[in-house]
This record gives C-alpha cells, structure tokens and sequence, in this order.
C-alpha cells in the first residue's frame, strides 16, 4: 500500500436470533447468537497479517460485539461512530418480515428504493448519504491505513452501490451476508475502487488499495 492509499473493510455484524425474521433496526438489546459470536471470531482471525491502523463500529449490541475480538487481537481501540449505525426503520422497527413482504410499500422498498421513506424513520436516500460521508470522513482521517468499519447490511449494501457507481434503485441486488467482509480502495486522484464484496472465507492478509 502506498502512502496516498486508503483501504476501508465494510464488516457486517454477525448473527443474531432475529437475523433473516424481523426488521431490529436501531431498538436496544439485540445481541449476537453463539453463531454470530464464532463469526466475529473468525473475522478477527481474518485481519491477521493485516496492518490495521482502525477500528470503528455502529453504535449498537450486535456490531459492537461482532468488532471486539478484532479489537482485542489487534490491541487497537473500538471506536464508536453513529454515521455507521443502521438504517431508522421508523414504525418498522421490529417487525416481521414476513408481515413486511405482504406490504404494498415492500414493492417499493425492493424495487425503487430511492422513493422510499420508512414511516417515521429514515428514507434509503438519508442512509446512504450519512453512510458514505462517514466513510469519507473515516477515509481522510486516516489516509494510507487500512481502516475496518463494522455496520450493518443495508448501510453497507448502500455503500458498496455508491462505490460502483449503481443508482441505489439497484442496491438491493447487492448480498452482504452476516459477518462479511467487503472492501473499497482509495487512491488520492482517483475514484473509489471495489476490491470485494461479501467475502466470508478467504484471508484477507493480502488485500490492498490499487
């Protein structure tokens, strides 16, 4: 890597008992499962050989958990930062999904995104914005490193659209399963490049910016 280089790993949290059944958002209390606790293990076994410079998580149970073993291994600080936080799902907080999917609204949500605003919550467009300026904000304040931040599916998938250049009506195309790993590149004068995306196996020792 050279010194006008960025890399930023987008870490997703691992399990937890609701993964896959309901919309958590940002309600308090939702810990990992003992899958998703052996996930966060594996991922700071990942970053082994990697020369972290910083960690940062999304407030909550679950991301935070998912980051300390990383934290631990790597003997650097856990940052919390809220620009990584999940999307504010509103009324929708909590709920199943499988109600959620009989929704006319859920049309909108899986096929024009960019239209639609969760009630009382936040709408695609609001998440993504916050989610990338703070992986700008993360990227500047510490250029040349390799920067891991741990969030959440949406936000990431969100991101990793922006990166590509993909109109976020086409986010929801883009799988970013629990405890995975994607990356982006970032080389001054250059734009932003996607190095991997939804990576949960192969090490990441050898991963760095073009």
């Amino acid at each position: 890597m050279t010194a006008q280089s960025t890399l930023l790993l987008l870490i997703r949290h691992g399990e937890t008992p609701t993964t896959g059944k309901v919309l958590p958002g940002r309600a308090p209390g939702l810990h990992l499962s003992e899958h998703g606790r052996t996930q966060a293990e594996r991922i700071s076994e990942r970053l082994t050989g990697l020369p972290v410079g910083a960690i940062y998580s999304s407030p909550l149970e679950r991301t935070s958990e998912t980051a300390a073993p990383s934290a631990e291994r790597t003997g650097l600080r856990l940052n919390h930062n809220d620009g990584l936080i999940e999307c504010d799902f509103g009324d929708w907080t909590g709920a199943a999904l499988a109600e959620l999917a009989v929704l006319p609204q859920w049309q909108e949500v899986q096929h024009s995104p960019s239209t639609f605003r969760f009630p009382n919550g936040e709408s695609f467009m609001q998440m993504q914005a916050r989610m990338v300026g703070a992986l700008e904000v993360l990227r500047a304040a510490h250029p040349g490193a390799v920067v891991v931040c741990f969030s959440h599916a949406d936000p990431i998938k969100a991101a990793m659209a922006h990166a590509m250049g993909t109109h976020l009506d086409l986010f929801q195309r883009i799988m970013i399963s629990p405890g995975s790993v994607s990356a982006i590149g970032y080389v001054q004068g250059w734009p932003p490049a996607v190095l991997m995306v939804n990576s949960t196996s192969e090490p990441l020792s050898g991963l760095r910016a073009p």
